[in-house]
């Protein structure tokens, strides 16, 4: 048995000895049950053990494969679990259900699963492809359940009556470049500038939600911070770390990793607005990166990697910075008193406390909170044989959004605001563009 979340270990990818490894961690977590309620994984092992008396050994490879196959990577063990390394038990339950699939990849996934890693995987291929033909890609997978979905489903594993983001006409950079080209440089007075960050708009920004980072860069500019593009980077490369992808995955890191270690050497701050990207640069690419070359910039990218709102709210209490609270654009009612705001799970996990919380009472906005798990985690809740559970999962996320009563729903994660539309029928707003209408900065075209 080896206990070893590292990837390079020779036993890593051993099935026989991994197996023994889930028996030891199974075992644990069984005599513990302080995870009971995060995830459909823990039941089902709590309920597969004590059909057996107990006895942890008695599972088959098919009972251990059928909790790994519950977990959706929500991370939420992090803050729950009580012996996660430095731990003398060592005891790392995501990143064992990521050892997990690594094994399976490694030993062969059937037809079906490969062609649905693919699509899941390839987000900037598929990316670049629908926002250059965004009205008429809407158009075909947009509705859940239509017969181009149907054959989705049976073709690549996309879930049909899953809700799926739609494309942007424009994608993020492009809509950057342009501006800088229009307008040059951005200037700031003397003393008015209080920092530099680099954007790092991953496939959501980029492709889906371009609207994001707009008003990202206007709020920062607002508040005198400048705003640069890294050269080069591409998709965080989750999709390929969740299925199992080893090998594809630390190519995504590494090619990131140097495009992102540059922007941070000319002093720029490295802001992701998507939770589940920003976990992967500040958690996974560290770990995944060791013993390679591009080991010690993983760790620098990560150690300046900061969520939109912890940015900001970083100026905010600053000795010798500050946010601009001047919010103006809250005199004609276009933003509420009080929203809903979902806690993303992948949020929680980074231990950054509640910051897009914290800056909406800067702008005077009562948050309700939510911290229940949307049920997508990655891409986990898109695979149709997920689909049902997924639904199960949000469930008690959609009650708490109703039960909340609030017009206005916003959340920082693209993932489950889709999941949130889907099960509740509002559409949620990131935190960020509360902030842009506060101030009074309209959004982008309008």
């Amino acid at each position: 048995m080896t206990t070893t979340y590292r990837p390079d270990d020779p036993a890593y990818l051993d099935e026989a000895d991994f197996r023994v490894e889930l028996e030891r961690v199974f075992d644990l977590c069984h005599g513990c049950r302080l995870c009971f309620n995060l995830c459909p994984s823990f039941p089902t092992l709590f309920d597969l053990v004590d059909a057996n008396d107990g006895d942890v050994s008695a599972l088959t490879a098919a009972d251990q494969d059928r909790v790994v196959d519950e977990c959706y990577q929500c991370k939420l063990c992090y803050p729950k679990c009580p012996y996660v390394p430095p731990h003398e038990w060592q005891l790392d339950f995501p990143r064992l259900m990521m050892r997990a699939h690594a094994v399976r990849h490694a030993s062969g996934r059937p037809v079906r699963e490969r062609v649905t890693d693919q699509v899941l995987a390839r987000t900037d291929l598929v990316g670049r492809v629908s926002t250059a033909a965004a009205p008429l890609a809407n158009a075909v997978v947009g509705k859940p359940g239509s017969l181009a979905r149907r054959l989705m489903e049976k073709t690549a594993g996309m879930a049909s009556e899953r809700l799926l983001p739609p494309y942007a006409r424009t994608r993020f950079t492009t809509w950057f470049r342009r501006r800088a080209a229009a307008r040059g440089p951005r200037a700031f007075a003397d003393g008015a500038r209080q920092g530099e960050v680099s954007v790092f708009p991953t496939c959501f920004v980029e492709y889906m939600a371009p609207a994001i980072g707009q008003d990202l860069v206007k709020v920062y500019e607002r508040n005198g911070v400048a705003c640069s593009l890294p050269e080069g980077t591409s998709c965080c490369g989750a999709p390929w770390l969740h299925q199992g992808n080893v090998a594809e995955f630390t190519k995504a890191a590494e090619r990131n990793v140097r495009a992102l270690a540059g922007e941070v050497r000319k002093g720029r701050e490295v802001v992701v607005a998507q939770p589940t990207c920003a976990y992967v640069v500040r958690r996974d690419y560290p770990i995944y990166l060791q013993g390679t070359a591009a080991a010690a910039d993983a760790v620098l990218v990560a150690e300046h990697t900061v969520d939109p709102a912890e940015y900001l709210m970083t100026l905010h209490k600053g000795e010798d910075t500050s946010l601009d609270t001047d919010f103006t654009g809250r005199d004609d009612g276009s933003v509420p008193d009080a929203v809903t705001y979902h806690v993303a799970c992948h949020l929680q996990a980074q231990h950054i406390g509640l910051k897009s919380r914290d800056l909406l009472k800067v702008a005077g906005v009562k948050a309700t909170l939510v911290q229940r798990c949307s049920g997508i985690d990655g891409t986990w809740g898109y695979r149709a044989e997920n689909y049902d559970l997924a639904r199960k999962v949000a469930a008690p996320m959609a009650a708490e959004v109703r039960a909340a009563g609030n017009d206005v729903v916003c959340g920082d994660c693209h993932l489950a605001n889709g999941s949130i539309e889907q099960e509740t029928g509002m559409v949620p707003v990131h935190p960020i563009q509360l902030m842009a209408r506060a101030y009074g900065i309209p959004e982008e075209g309008a």
